[in-house]
């Protein structure tokens, strides 16, 4: 399940990012975490998407698994019988290495727990608008 955060905005107000291209060779940094955890107050896939918005990273998306579980092994699931309000989260952004690495000490601010990775990605398009 993908979880889309709405976020007001009009094309006078477009982010300057989306005008700028990103080279064929950027980074994927991944953020897993748990459902429930906070960042003052407020859930912090969306605090850390907010962030990244703010600070004009190219995308982020937040994508909600229905199982998995971390370093502590404990099972976190979406099964009909035990409904948990904690299943994993991973938040996905792309961007130019530079700024995938400035980013990473707010992740260090916001997060207590949870895993970070960061691959190397080959952009074969981005373009905003809508698909198809």
């Amino acid at each position: 399940m993908v979880t889309t955060l709405q976020v007001a905005s009009s094309s006078a107000q477009a982010s300057p990012s989306s005008t700028r291209d990103l080279p064929g060779e950027c980074l994927l940094l991944r953020i897993f975490i748990g459902e429930a955890d906070e960042y003052k107050r407020r859930p912090l896939y969306k605090a850390i998407v907010f962030r990244a918005r703010e600070l004009k990273l190219a995308g982020a998306t937040v994508l909600r698994g229905p199982m998995g579980f971390g370093r502590s092994h404990h099972l976190h699931n979406a099964n009909i019988l035990r409904l948990s309000l904690d299943l994993p989260m991973v938040v996905e952004i792309v961007d130019t290495p530079d700024r995938i690495e400035a980013f990473l000490p707010e992740l260090r601010k916001m997060m207590r727990g949870g895993l970070i990775t960061i691959e190397r990605a080959q952009i074969v398009r981005y373009h905003a608008g809508e698909s198809g």
